[in-house]
């Protein structure tokens, strides 16, 4: 009977602090999360509308520096558009924060360029969330912020 006893203690204590258990699926990595947003910026950077589609989530949204909200078809069509051009451009991932199959990643983003015949010359803080799904990688959201020079 005691042997019994410690064989369900051992087995339930291994359920609890999951010894045994496969890891998680769809855990996503630093590197998986630094490709991901680095093949967006390229997509982005070639106006490559197909390939900026297949990096983002079907729920993608973007929180502009101006308070503003772009949906995932309006970044699609824009990446793509002769209304948006870049002259230079920048990214500087500084920190992955991973959980489990969500990251949450803090880039410094600087670009150039012209958008709607306006020139643009930004400097942004950028946090962007990426999440795992069924072995795929997406940006789920982005928010930036202007960084102010005085």
């Amino acid at each position: 009977m005691k042997k019994m006893i410690y064989v369900l203690t051992a087995v339930t204590l291994m359920g609890c602090y999951g010894i045994g258990k496969k890891p998680y699926a769809d855990a996503l990595t630093k590197e998986e999360a630094y490709a991901a947003i680095i093949a967006f910026d390229k997509a982005w950077k070639g106006k490559n509308g197909p390939s900026v589609d297949s990096v983002l989530s079907k729920a993608y949204i973007y929180f502009t520096p101006s308070g503003n909200i772009f949906i995932r078809d309006s970044i699609v069509a824009t990446a793509a558009s002769e209304i948006y051009s870049l002259e230079s451009v920048e990214r500087i991932i500084s920190d992955i924060q991973i959980d489990g199959n969500t990251a949450v990643v803090n880039t410094r983003w600087q670009g150039k360029g012209i958008y709607r015949d306006t020139p643009f010359d930004d400097d942004q803080r950028c946090s962007i969330t990426l999440v795992k799904k069924d072995g795929l990688i997406q940006i789920l959201s982005e928010h930036c912020t202007q960084i102010p020079h005085p």
